[in-house]
């Protein structure tokens, strides 16, 4: 029985239909598992590479590694923002930062080093037992700019302060704001990487780079303690002054 030419017609684009149908799945297909090795690629690419005395936070081929920096005691003051029952006691990442933020501390003190610390707006926010201040120590409330409308540059003029080092949280709010702000009032600033967090890897990755990468005030190189600019450190590689 010989088939009508329509109903052939009809079978040969169904036909023609069904291979278009794979070779899209198949197009489809490849296109997917190219997208996921080339996700994978990178994300083998993005390990962290950081050396066992720095800080355990991510980076990548755009962030240097923690620099090595010796610091004047005399002219260089340890600011500790936001370590609080406000925005540190909640967060675990932040928890995981007070032990190298109080070892980090205590050498400060023995150096003579100035200690300073913020806290935020938060009616009754303070500062958590682990980085407590002593009576004396200069205390800040504000924002994630610790300078604005606070006498923290008059503070650390009266000192006779030109460095900074910086601990605390959050990385892409106090820390950034203040490092960026001191930056671009002419100190040097050190940030210790392994004592200061944020809520995730990537807010951490993005906060280090801009760090380094702040306009006006570049060291994408990560050239140690470069002038009006910021280090970044972790708290085994900063030294007050010799032997401490």
């Amino acid at each position: 029985m010989k088939m009508s030419p329509t109903r052939r017609s009809a079978r040969s684009n169904h036909w023609l239909a069904a291979q278009r149908g794979l070779l899209v799945a198949t197009t489809i297909a490849v296109a997917f598992s190219g997208i996921a090795k080339a996700a994978n690629d990178d994300s083998k690419a993005a390990t962290p590479s950081r050396s066992a005395s720095a800080a355990p936070s991510p980076h990548g081929e755009d962030v240097p590694p923690p620099a090595a920096v010796t610091v004047d005691p005399k002219t260089t003051a340890y600011l500790v923002l936001d370590d609080t029952t406000a925005v540190c006691a909640p967060n675990p990442a932040c928890g995981a930062t007070l032990s190298a933020a109080a070892g980090l501390l205590d050498r400060a003190r023995a150096a003579g080093a100035l200690v300073v610390y913020s806290i935020t707006v938060n009616p009754g926010d303070a500062v958590l037992p682990e980085v407590s201040p002593q009576p004396g120590d200069p205390i800040v409330a504000a924002r994630a700019d610790k300078f604005f409308g606070t006498d923290l540059d008059q503070v650390l003029s009266t000192y006779g302060i030109k460095t900074v080092v910086i601990v605390g949280t959050k990385a892409n709010g106090a820390i950034l704001y203040t490092a960026y702000e001191a930056s671009v009032r002419g100190y040097t600033v050190v940030v210790a990487e392994d004592g200061v967090s944020s809520d995730t890897a990537f807010i951490q990755l993005y906060s280090l780079f801009q760090l380094l990468n702040a306009p006006g005030a570049p060291n994408a190189t990560n050239t140690p303690l470069a002038p009006n600019a910021t280090t970044l450190s972790a708290t085994p590689l900063i030294t007050f002054g010799s032997g401490s």
